[in-house]
């Protein structure tokens, strides 16, 4: 198979697999491409990408190896062969590998070693996944940038000033930059969609329990472990893989590897589709390049006959950072504050969210904070009601500071909000966490970085939104992947 440096390493999964089916393509060279492109562009933690806690590679080069053999035997004696055979993952940090660190950026974990694999990452290596490296956090994977003292900063390949969001940074920088060509995710107010979209990667948060989590945080049912990729095929092919009940998990369901089906012809499958447009889900500020993208993808939905249908959402601003932050204030923030050993070894950004996050607590009960949850659940239902799924921007801005902490919030389109999560329209999708969501590129801002739309379904209609960003990855331009400067 032949092609460039570049585009080896920014190679698709799905394309990659059928050439190796073929033996046009060996895993070996898929991995040495990906491996050569990490050494040449990730860089240092203070100036360069940055995307990797730990590398494999001399281990994955084995595995890749073994994985072309069985290749060779496969074709000889057509058998079937695994579904990731020999296609390099690279996982988010907190995605346990046993024998291996697991630290989520905390001073308190530094050496902590863990006992047992995740169990997304056990069945990729099922599957036959070749893991040649852990992608960065920020700490406890609690903040929308992705730094750390533990592991430096990681940046956007595609505008090293700004940051990869988080808190799936890494895994968002590795596959923009060609560094991997899948990567494992988690989601708990936009922890996978946010660094998608600003790097015209696809992220999935799927519906609440469908992929299998640990306990006892896999009991928060904003939570969710998902794939990231470079294509809404990639990402369906991950999820499959990932998906389906697991006895560790007790709010798992469904069946395992049951493939995401796409349509041949995505966009010829849209006609008579109704999708609901909303660019600010109620009153959350949004940045014009990032409407204007929004509004140009619904004109191409619309243009291909699909039934675009404007929606108006009663939330405010003010409504969703309530919900929120009372549920973090019961759950997430006390769970930060036990692991680290006491907040004041935590950065700065981690400390600012366990004050806000407790003082919601303090003002809202759990049971009250149920009624919260309620409240917009059925506000989003009744918007809903009359369309087949929701578009709507992921980012409200075009980027964030590579290094920013936001301690005194962020001015967005000419306003001034108090939290910087306001710069995401993704956490009511997890308060409303039944309904699968997909971001995928819609563009991008002048600055260079990427631009995404996500894709809401009805809760646990997880088919249609693929299949609607498929018809959207179809009709949107495709942008070329960053060029980057090899570090020294």
């Amino acid at each position: 198979m032949t092609g460039s440096h570049g585009e080896l390493a920014h190679l698709d999964a799905v394309t990659a697999l059928r050439a190796f089916r073929s033996l046009e393509l060996s895993p070996v060279e898929l991995l040495d491409a990906v491996v050569d492109q990490a050494g040449r562009v990730n860089g240092d933690r203070e100036t360069g990408i940055n995307a990797f806690t730990e590398t494999f590679f001399d281990e994955a080069r084995a595995e890749a190896e073994r994985a072309a053999t069985a290749y060779l035997r496969a074709a000889r004696d057509e058998e079937p062969t695994a579904p990731l055979l020999g296609i390099p993952v690279a996982t988010k940090e907190k995605h346990n590998l046993a024998g291996r660190r697991i630290e989520q950026g905390l001073a308190a974990h530094a050496g902590r070693v863990a006992a047992e694999d995740h169990p997304v990452v056990e069945r990729i290596r099922r599957a036959g996944g070749i893991i040649h490296a852990r992608t960065t956090t920020p700490e406890f994977s609690c903040a929308t940038v992705t730094h750390s003292p533990m592991w430096g900063v990681t940046r956007n390949p595609w505008n090293l000033a700004t940051t990869p969001g988080g808190s799936s940074g890494g895994a968002g920088a590795a596959l923009a930059a060609g560094m991997t060509t899948l990567a494992t995710a988690s989601d708990i107010a936009g922890s996978t969609r946010v660094p998608a979209a600003f790097t015209g990667t696809v992220g999935y948060k799927a519906p609440y329990g469908r992929i299998p989590g640990l306990p006892p945080l896999s009991a928060d049912w904003y939570r969710g472990d998902g794939p990231m990729a470079r294509t809404v095929a990639d990402t369906a092919l991950l999820a499959s893989v990932m998906s389906g009940q697991h006895p560790a998990d007790h709010a798992s369901w469904g069946p395992q590897g049951a493939a995401i089906e796409l349509p041949e012809d995505p966009v010829g499958a849209l006609r008579g589709t109704r999708i609901g447009l909303s660019l600010r889900l109620g009153d959350f500020p949004v940045e014009p390049e990032v409407e204007a993208a929004t509004v140009d993808v619904a004109t191409r939905l619309e243009r291909a006959g699909a039934v675009v249908v404007p929606l108006d959402l009663p939330w405010t601003g003010d409504q969703v950072m309530r919900t929120i932050f009372a549920h973090f204030g019961h759950i997430l923030a006390p769970a930060v504050e036990r692991e680290s050993g006491g907040v004041e070894t935590l950065a700065p950004y981690a400390q600012r969210f366990i004050a806000d996050a407790r003082r919601a607590a303090e003002r809202t009960s759990l049971l009250d904070s149920l009624a919260l949850d309620a409240a917009m659940q059925r506000e989003l239902a009744a918007a809903m009601a009359e369309v087949d799924a929701l578009i709507c921007p992921t980012n409200a801005v075009t980027a964030l500071s590579a290094e920013g902490d936001y301690l005194n919030g962020i001015d967005i389109a000419g306003q001034h909000h108090d939290h910087y999560w306001q710069a995401h329209l993704t956490s009511p999708f997890n308060v409303a966490n039944r309904c699968p969501v997909l971001s995928v590129p819609s563009g991008k801002a002048e600055n260079g970085v990427p631009t995404g739309i996500q894709v809401v379904g009805h809760p646990h209609e997880e088919q249609q939104v693929f299949r609607i960003a498929a018809a959207i990855e179809a009709l949107t331009p495709r942008i070329q992947w960053p060029t980057l400067t090899p570090t020294a």
